[in-house]
């Protein structure tokens, strides 16, 4: 199973609206776990087993709650029993997809307004 999610605190009183070290205590609770993951600008993704992964989701939120009044989580899942390796396997086939398109234009040929 493949999780998204993204948590992070309201409520901070920071005046800049910062929740970077709310969410670094996140993504360090991800990285503990030893679970395949990726972080990037506005998701971590995290591959494991149900369990093993919810209860790192549900530690990482966990470690964001000192930061805030509450706690906002969004998560995507992708439930596919009998598949694993795919944190990779679905970027690898991805770009194997693009590579194999005919040549177009692409975003280039396309208008700017």
């Amino acid at each position: 199973m493949l999780i998204a999610f993204s948590v992070a605190p309201s409520g901070t009183g920071r005046a800049d609206g910062s929740v970077h070290d709310a969410v670094a205590a996140a993504v360090s609770v991800v990285r503990a776990s030893g679970l395949p993951h990726r972080t990037t600008s506005m998701f971590t993704e995290i591959e494991g087993e149900w369990d093993e992964v919810f209860a790192v989701v549900k530690a990482a939120t966990d470690a964001v709650l000192p930061y805030g009044s509450r706690v906002s989580l969004v998560l995507k899942a992708d439930i596919r029993p009998g598949h694993t390796g795919e944190i990779d396997g679905k970027i690898d086939r991805l770009e194997r997809a693009i590579k194999s398109r005919p040549h177009d234009d692409g975003p280039a040929a396309w208008p700017l307004a």
